[in-house]
């Protein structure tokens, strides 16, 4: 069962409030996790201005080395994050909900390759296409209609348009294509 299959799909317009929530969490993070942060980057759709978005802030951390899962769940365990098995490697996953619904996904990276990732690739690039922007958030809105109950097809098929942003994000950067599942 993937990370993403205990939620319906609902996107929401575009909310200022969500780059301040990105801020408040930013903030309190570091002091949790001080000793081993070198970076926070707010990712995902509610970090781009005017993108329609689920309402999950998207965080991710960069430290310097690695370690074992337990190390950041030890240090998170009051902060209302617990830690998913996803499978995917080179990384740790973590999840902090209210009420039942998910509020923040927090990812921990190591630093080496952190900036060269799909995900702040495609950020930075619809933050600086407005046009891909309108017609993420137009697929994003026919997607949750038609894969409502099913997030794992509403992210299949979201797929082609970000293979299509990321590799003219790496293009723009001469990176290497890569596969946007790829880890």
């Amino acid at each position: 069962m993937s990370a993403q299959q205990h939620y319906s799909v609902k996107v929401y317009p575009y909310s200022s409030d969500w780059s301040m929530e990105f801020e408040k969490e930013k903030e309190r993070l570091l002091e949790i996790l001080a000793s081993y942060v070198v970076t926070i980057e707010h990712t995902g759709s509610t970090s781009i201005p005017n993108q329609d978005a689920k309402p999950i802030i998207d965080i991710f951390a960069a430290v310097h080395t690695l370690l074992d899962e337990q190390t950041y769940g030890n240090l998170l365990s009051n902060s209302g994050y617990r830690y998913i098995e996803t499978g995917m490697t080179g990384r740790h996953f973590f999840v902090k909900e209210h009420a039942g619904a998910r509020t923040h996904h927090l990812h921990i990276f190591p630093l080496d390759g952190f900036y060269e990732r799909n995900e702040l690739l495609f950020r930075d690039y619809l933050r600086a296409h407005p046009d891909f922007v309108k017609e993420y958030g137009e697929l994003k809105r026919s997607l949750a209609e038609q894969y409502h109950s099913d997030p794992d097809g509403y992210t299949r098929g979201k797929t082609a348009f970000i293979q299509r942003v990321v590799d003219l994000a790496r293009t723009e950067h001469g990176l290497p294509l890569q596969n946007v599942w790829e880890d």
